[in-house]
């Protein structure tokens, strides 16, 4: 039972990891928008209800803004360059959902205009998923 269980998991995490973005994901990463970087600044090193958060995550041939494998769920920041591509985001949410992944979108002005009351929401939304439990354990 237990090796059939790590092949599933095995089987699951290389549906979800696509080298091929490997380089992108990088490039991501180093240049940041201003919206995404001021947020990571309060999501990493545990910072945000102790959950462990990874940044420009490679999930099957997507990359998300930022993924957390614990509550299995996916914060997205919308700026101006997801106006023309609502399709694309939408065939994105659904391949995330089909893997069982929640996917959490805010607007790239509200992190820049407010983001003490982006973290609020994302505290209050995340609360149905054990993010308080998260935060207990550490």
């Amino acid at each position: 039972m237990l090796v059939v269980l790590w092949v599933l998991c095995y089987l699951i995490s290389m549906i979800i990891y696509n080298g091929k973005f490997k380089e992108r994901s990088r490039e991501l990463r180093k240049a940041g928008n201003l919206a995404e970087v001021l947020l990571w600044q309060r999501l990493q090193k545990r910072q945000f209800l102790g959950l462990l958060f990874a940044r420009q995550k490679i999930i099957g041939h997507y990359i998300a803004d930022f993924y957390c494998h614990k509550l299995n769920i996916v914060v997205e920041i919308d700026g101006s360059s997801h106006d023309d591509r609502v399709e694309y985001d939408k065939e994105r949410d659904d391949y995330m959902a089909a893997l069982g992944l929640k996917v959490f979108r805010v607007f790239a002005r509200d992190v820049l205009a407010n983001l003490d009351g982006v973290i609020k929401w994302l505290e209050k939304e995340l609360k149905p998923f054990g993010a308080g439990d998260a935060y207990s354990q550490r």
